[in-house]
């Protein structure tokens, strides 16, 4: 974009001179983007611990190995599990006979009480006594509720023999999923306690083919990325090299360190060549904005705003010097047009500056969008105005 110095602006006799900067609206293209920092991180990974505790009789499993969802990475001592095991089968033996026991005292309550009732039935009822039928009575509903205990206790031990099952089976820690092994924790022989939290051994990760980045966004800037948009960026293992990355999700929870609050952007990464590690430190530059063929014009043009002297004109001022007037005529102010719903750049007409009314878009810093029916292409703009030293 050409830099024009503009037209001269002359003092009378030793007065001061001065002139006009302007630049050239042209038509271009325009992208804006931020920049954020971050780590990238496999999309998805477990970490795969022991809900026991014990001696690990073996790991099966190293870093960067890769493993298949269900295979044995790690094995525990199973002695103390094979203990428990063999007591819980011998508690639901004898809880079995346990009901038996209880069934045959069924049995034998129940033929005294056949007994008794039909003697009572024999005699009239004068023998044997109403307490000796009752007390038979109760002994054979004792006998029934004792069997309903026996079966209960026989579930319970049941219950307890297949959780010492299961135990030795988690006992055998397997892969979760299909995946890399990132971190190892252990070694053989080590002691694991699995108490208020369940102890890492290893982290997996599923597919280092598809990594995410996240990155902090500035609140200053979050408002204008959204799902979808484009973005690259760099690592310092990979100096010259640019990778591509999408936004996937823009968090709505914020974080605040040292009173800079930023928001967490997750953006989706492809790594089919693998040479993206997890953990790797990484820039971002996000793109928020792209337009082509629109009318662009210096951000300077826009905060341009004529010395109050020559706007105004006053007698002995440098316009009132610059075209001579009649000795009674009053030069009419420059007057700006710009309110606060609409923004204005400045232009030279007859040696003049006329405010254009304009309505700005996307700006990257240096150039900014604009569109008015006034302004077109090709027409200087003025960015600054330069007093001649005296």
């Amino acid at each position: 974009m050409a830099i024009v110095l503009g037209t001269l602006v002359f003092g009378g006799g030793n007065g001061p001179a001065g002139q006009y900067v302007t630049e050239e609206a042209v038509t271009g293209n325009l992208v804006v983007s931020i920049s954020a920092s971050g780590t990238l991180q496999p999309t998805r990974s477990v970490d795969v611990g022991s809900e026991l505790s014990g001696t690990l009789e073996a790991v099966l499993a190293n870093e960067n190995d890769r493993v298949t969802k269900g295979q044995i990475v790690a094995r525990l001592d199973t002695a103390k599990l094979r203990d428990s095991v063999a007591k819980s089968r011998a508690a639901v033996e004898a809880a079995e006979a346990s009901v038996a026991e209880a069934e045959a005292t069924v049995s034998e309550s129940r033929a005294s009480l056949n007994r008794l009732q039909r003697v009572a039935e024999l005699s009239g009822g004068k023998v044997p006594s109403k307490t000796e039928l009752e007390t038979a009575e109760a002994t054979y509903q004792r006998a029934l509720a004792s069997v309903s205990s026996a079966k209960a206790a026989v579930a319970q031990a049941r219950a307890t023999l297949k959780t010492d099952e299961t135990n030795i089976e988690k006992a055998v820690i397997r892969a979760p999923i299909n995946g890399v092994v990132l971190t190892r924790k252990v070694e053989p022989g080590q002691t694991v306690a699995a108490q208020m939290t369940t102890p890492v051994l290893f982290t997996i990760a599923e597919d280092l083919t598809k990594m995410e980045l996240q990155v902090k966004v500035d609140e200053a800037d979050v408002g204008s990325v959204q799902l979808g948009q484009t973005a690259s960026f760099t690592v310092s293992a990979w100096p010259g090299r640019s990778f591509p990355a999408t936004i996937e999700r823009v968090g709505l929870g914020s974080t605040t360190t040292d009173n800079v609050v930023t928001y967490k952007t997750v953006l989706a990464v492809t790594n089919d060549d693998l040479a993206l590690r997890p953990g790797m430190t990484a820039t971002a530059r996000i793109i928020t904005a792209n337009r082509e063929n629109v009318l662009l014009v210096p951000n300077a043009a826009l905060r341009f705003t004529p010395p109050q002297t020559l706007a105004q004109g006053p007698s002995g001022s440098v316009l009132s010097r610059l075209v001579p007037r009649p000795p009674q005529q009053k030069r009419p102010p420059v007057k700006a047009t710009n309110t606060s719903d609409a923004k204005q750049v400045w232009v030279l007409r007859d040696g003049q500056p006329v405010a254009v009314p304009v309505q700005d878009g996307p700006s990257n810093g240096r150039l900014t969008e604009i569109t008015g029916a006034d302004l077109k292409a090709g027409m200087a703009v003025i960015t600054d105005y330069q007093e001649k030293a005296k």
